[in-house]
Formats: structure tokens, C-alpha cells, sequence
């Protein structure tokens, strides 16, 4: 009877999480600068009776919200950041409400918003008696540039939890249980002599130089990783002019490996790249670590606990009207994307926005490509996520179509749906302890000799506060 009367705990919810959502949606901000949207949660929190720990690591966003005592802790991780560039309305076609202005084309507005849903749902079965334990919430800033949480890890307060659920807004119901890349973000800065560059080219020392040559290194070293690494880069500094030796260069790199091991051993190379870049050039060289996270660890007991949830309490379908607008903003995605998912998931073409829940044990051992700051929280703590439908078949993130729909009544019935299954698992990890050691034991097997370590020691500071650079 308690998870029936938790679903209806959060059925009533729902008219105060959805209008929360569509306000965060409606006020988008970047990694770092998420002020409303933190406010406006803490806000929410605070007025239901949850105890507030915020300003975590020096971050202003950052905070997390309890409720009930002792253990078991079960953590549920929000982010609410917007991605820059992609704003737009919710119209079925491209309409942006701000030239060039933040847009949520990742959903962070409902990932967010359904972990405290989830958490005040559970809040009230604790009033109830009907649970002991504690409910924690975490506002998670910046996971788009893959930060956040690592500084967050860093401060300690994910230590004494003792299990942890998230989710993501997605374009299907399925269990994530596979893992993610370890990935690094980091800048080189060349610092160089100016000079007129037809005048006096020998009395320069050219910055440009030392970062295009520290790219033809890093293009030869791809040949020599193992395979399902991947370098990326951006020059966002070249110089000022074409008749200026330049004095000033920078190139950002992302350094994407299957493990922490891998993207290590990357790093040493691009310092050695740097080092001769900057030899050859006559340059000195520095660089700045931006973001240094792990690979994701599943946890089998938690996806299983979730799976069940998914199965028992199953999503409602989405109405003619929904189905008719997804259909509109499928006109202006890739065929061959949307062909690619309808085959993945085994599709009929017509199921636009699928209901049904999809579990695939053989991707335990698969690396989707891409990464998270999430999974630096699956190596301190049993950890399991899943997607929700939120839109459309084929709908990519970080595209104008995601920030459309996502701020649409579909992208708010994934929301929801995301919520009460996390609820509903933290309801059984909270209820049965078994459940608990069993995942525990998991965890401590996966990562025996392993501790985590924030990749981010205490010289790097998050955003808003003094950086130090690092001459090499």
C-alpha cells in the first residue's frame, strides 16, 4: 500500500514540480551561473521542511537539501544548467527566444526538477511513519562542462551515502546500465615574443605557431592510443592580427578514454607534446585543468530495482495532440538519425514517443560515447540511472528540437515518470536493508583497491574564484 500511496503522493505533486520546471525552462542559465534555478529549488525545499547546505565547495549554485535521519542516506542528483546558443520556444519548428541566448537542449531544467519531486515525495511517507531514514537532495551545478560534481566529491558530501539514483532526459524508457568515458578538459597557453611579422619576423617568437604545432603532435599521437579514445580540440586564442607575431595562443583539448587509466596516460603525452611545441618554438607554455572525470560504474541490484519499478508502474501514454506536435518537429531531424533509433530500439516507425520500458543486460560491459561528472558519484557510492521519454524519436540534446520539446507537457511527462520511479526505488532501498548491503557489496567489489580520487586537486578552484596556472 505505501508505494500506491506514494504514487498518489506524487500525482499531487505534480502541478507544483511541472510549473517549477517550465520556470527554470523559461529562465535558462550556464555551467556555473544557474542562480534561479538553484534559488528556486532551495525555495521549494526549504518551504517543505528540508534542511539546506548550500555554497558547497565555494560554488553559489551548489547545495543539497535532507530530510527524515540516520541511515539508510539515499541520494537523488539534480543539475539544472542550460547549454549556450540554443535557445528556443516551444513552437515545432526553429524559433529562438533569445538571439544566440542559453537554451535547456539538455533537459537539466527536468532532471533537476524530478529529483525533487522524487525527494518530497518520499518526504511525506516519512511524516507518515512509513519510512525511516534519510532523503537527500543534491543541486548539482555545471555538468555540462563536467565539473560540478567533482568539486562537490572533492568537499565530501557524497561520502556518507548509501546508495544514490539519478536520471536523464532521453527519447525512450530504459535502464542506463552501461558506462560512460572518462573524460579531461584542459587549455595550453603558449606565451611568445611579439614582433612585425614582415618587419622583424626573427625578433618573434610565435605563440600560433607552438599551438599548431602542439596539434600536428597530438594528431600523430592518435595512431598510437588504444582504441575508443578520442581528442578533441578548439584553437580560442590565435592571435589579434595577420601582421602581429603572436605573443598570446591558447588550444582547448578533451581528452575521451573507456577509463581513468587511459585518459591519464593521454595526459602525460599532450604535456610532452606541449613541452616540445614549446622547445621548438622558442615559446614557454602553461595550462589549465578544467574538468577531470571518471568513467561511470554500474551497480546490477539498483538497475534491477529499477527495471521492476519501470515494469509495475508503467508510463501513460502520451495523448493525439502530443504525438501530432512530435510528429511536426520530426520533419526537421535527420531521417537517417531517427532510423538509427527506431532500429536500436526495435521500433514500429509509428511509435514516435515509446512508452514501453527497455532493459538490455549485454550493455554492461558497452562504453556509451560521451561523459558525465555523474560518474565520478558511481565511484563513491552505488550508483544507477535511467532515461525517460521526453521526446521524440531522434531528437538529439544540445539541439534546438531538445530545447523545444523539453519545455512541452511531453518533456514534463518524462519528468514526472523519472520521478516516481526514482521515488519508488528509494522507497524499497529505504525499506528493505538487504537491498542496500547487496548493492553495497557490489560496489565494494568493483572498485577494491580502487578509492576514488577527485580528479581535481585543491590548486584547481571552481569558476568565481582565483585560478592558478600551472607552468610546465
Amino acid at each position: 500500500m505505501s508505494k500506491k500511496e506514494l504514487v498518489r503522493n506524487l500525482e499531487e505533486l505534480e502541478h507544483v514540480t511541472g510549473s517549477l520546471a517550465l520556470d527554470i525552462w523559461q529562465h535558462p542559465q550556464i555551467a556555473y551561473e544557474e542562480t534561479y534555478a538553484s534559488t528556486a529549488q532551495k525555495d521549494v525545499l526549504s518551504d517543505a521542511g528540508f534542511r539546506i547546505t548550500d555554497n558547497i565547495g565555494g560554488m553559489q549554485t551548489a547545495f543539497y537539501a535532507e530530510y527524515g535521519s540516520g541511515h539508510p542516506i539515499i541520494g537523488i542528483l539534480g543539475e539544472f544548467d542550460a547549454l549556450p546558443g540554443l535557445s528556443q520556444s516551444s513552437k515545432p519548428y526553429k524559433d529562438p527566444v533569445s538571439e544566440n541566448g542559453p537554451g535547456h537542449a539538455c533537459g537539466h531544467h527536468l532532471l533537476g526538477t524530478a529529483g525533487v519531486e522524487a525527494v518530497l515525495g518520499i518526504k511525506q511517507l516519512i511524516d507518515n511513519g512509513k519510512v525511516d531514514g534519510t532523503i537527500r537532495y543534491y543541486g548539482c551545478p555545471a555538468e555540462e562542462v563536467l565539473s560540478g560534481k567533482t568539486f562537490m566529491a572533492r568537499e565530501g558530501v557524497f561520502d556518507d551515502l548509501d546508495c544514490c539514483l539519478t536520471w536523464h532526459p532521453g527519447t525512450s524508457n530504459v535502464v542506463q546500465n552501461y558506462s560512460t568515458q572518462a573524460m579531461i578538459s584542459i587549455k595550453f597557453r603558449f606565451h611568445g615574443v611579439p614582433a612585425h611579422a614582415a618587419g622583424a619576423p626573427h625578433a618573434g617568437r610565435s605563440a600560433l605557431d607552438a599551438v599548431e604545432i602542439m596539434n600536428i603532435g597530438a594528431n600523430y599521437l592518435r595512431e598510437h592510443l588504444v582504441d575508443g579514445t578520442r581528442i578533441h580540440y578548439a584553437i580560442t586564442n590565435g592571435g589579434q592580427a595577420p601582421n602581429i607575431v603572436p605573443d598570446e595562443a591558447e588550444v582547448w583539448y578533451y581528452l575521451r578514454g573507456e577509463n581513468r587509466e587511459q585518459v591519464e596516460d593521454m595526459l602525460m603525452r599532450m604535456h610532452d607534446i606541449a613541452k616540445g611545441a614549446a622547445l621548438i618554438t622558442g615559446t614557454s607554455t602553461s595550462h589549465e585543468l578544467l574538468a577531470n572525470c571518471y568513467h561511470m560504474l554500474t551497480n546490477d541490484t539498483m538497475d534491477t530495482l529499477n527495471y521492476r519499478n519501470m515494469e509495475d508502474y508503467p508510463m501513460e501514454s502520451f495523448t493525439s495532440d502530443e504525438v501530432a506536435y512530435a510528429a511536426i518537429l520530426r520533419k526537421s531531424m535527420d531521417p537517417k538519425l531517427i532510423e538509427e533509433s527506431r532500429r536500436q530500439l526495435q521500433l514500429d516507425y509509428n511509435d514516435i514517443l515509446p512508452t514501453k520500458n527497455f532493459y538490455n543486460i549485454t550493455m554492461k560491459d558497452t562504453t556509451m560515447p560521451g561523459s558525465t561528472d555523474v560518474a565520478d558519484v558511481s565511484w563513491i557510492t552505488p550508483l544507477a540511472s535511467i532515461g525517460t521519454t521526453c521526446g521524440p524519436i531522434g531528437t538529439q540534446v544540445h539541439a534546438w528540437q531538445a530545447t523545444a520539446v523539453f519545455g512541452t507537457s511531453i518533456g514534463l511527462k518524462g519528468m514526472h515518470y523519472a520521478a516516481r520511479i526514482m521515488a519508488l526505488t528509494a522507497y524499497d532501498l529505504l525499506t528493505e536493508p538487504a537491498l542496500v548491503e547487496q548493492a553495497k557489496a557490489e560496489f565494494i567489489k568493483a572498485t577494491v583497491d580502487k578509492p576514488y580520487q577527485a580528479g581535481l586537486d585543491e590548486t584547481v578552484l571552481a569558476p568565481g574564484t582565483e585560478r592558478k596556472e600551472q607552468l610546465i
